[in-house]
């Protein structure tokens, strides 16, 4: 059900982008609203069960884990950092190319496939909700963004294809070899708080370009509120 839940966040939006054409205005407040979602989620459930898992240690065992924790929180940034140099910015909803040419982003579309690989890892080892439903809510403004560049710029239909597709799988894949393989398992505390990196900075970049010249805007503010109060309760 799970593998269901994140393949079908990606092929609704894909259909959704095909039927109904969404406006810009539309894509943003969506933007606005997963990026609420995905920071109040992180912060109020997965912050908490990254450090929570902690509280039965010994006192000096559980000091020195705690920091263990930030460290990886950090590192899980600065790979994001990076992986968006190749991706210019999709995960977050924009996508900076800005000499656009027939041939096919393939950067672009290694580096979202490693995002969405590593996005799934933490659903293999824990039945962790909180996760679930943070990355589907996520996805689906990532997918309608995407299909829209890709039918705007006009690539080989075969290709859009393809990247959908094998986008849509690469969270699935992760959990299937996370629940399957040692290695996640032994540094699942590890690559959870590495994960909770990469959803901070990218709800936060959300959040920050998801308005244009700094305008407060009250369907923004709605969004936001909504995408925060969901998370929440």
């Amino acid at each position: 059900m799970i593998y269901l839940y994140l393949v079908a966040s990606v092929l609704a939006s894909v259909l959704f982008v095909n039927f109904s054409h969404p406006s810009k205005k539309f894509t943003q407040l969506l933007l606005a609203f997963s990026g609420a979602y995905l920071l109040s989620m992180t912060i109020s459930h997965l912050l908490p069960e990254a450090f929570g898992i902690l509280d039965h240690a010994h006192e000096q065992q559980k000091q020195i884990n705690t920091k263990t924790v930030g460290v990886f929180i950090l590192i899980g940034i600065i790979i994001q950092l990076i992986l968006e140099s190749f991706s210019k910015g999709a995960e977050h909803g924009h996508v900076h190319l800005h000499d656009v040419q027939k041939q096919f982003p393939w950067m672009l579309f290694a580096s979202l496939c490693v995002h969405a690989f590593s996005e799934g890892i933490p659903l293999g080892y824990a039945n962790n909700q909180s996760f679930l439903w943070a990355i589907v809510i996520h996805k689906v403004p990532v997918g309608i963004v995407l299909t829209s560049f890709f039918l705007k710029h006009e690539y080989d239909l075969k290709k859009i294809v393809f990247f959908m597709t094998t986008f849509a799988l690469m969270s699935p894949l992760g959990s299937y070899l996370a629940s399957k393989i040692n290695f996640f398992q032994d540094f699942q505390h590890e690559i959870t708080a590495l994960i909770i990196g990469i959803f901070l900075h990218i709800s936060t970049v959300i959040l920050f370009e998801s308005s244009e010249n700094h305008k407060f805007s009250y369907p923004k503010f709605i969004a936001i509120l909504l995408g925060m109060a969901i998370a929440l309760f």
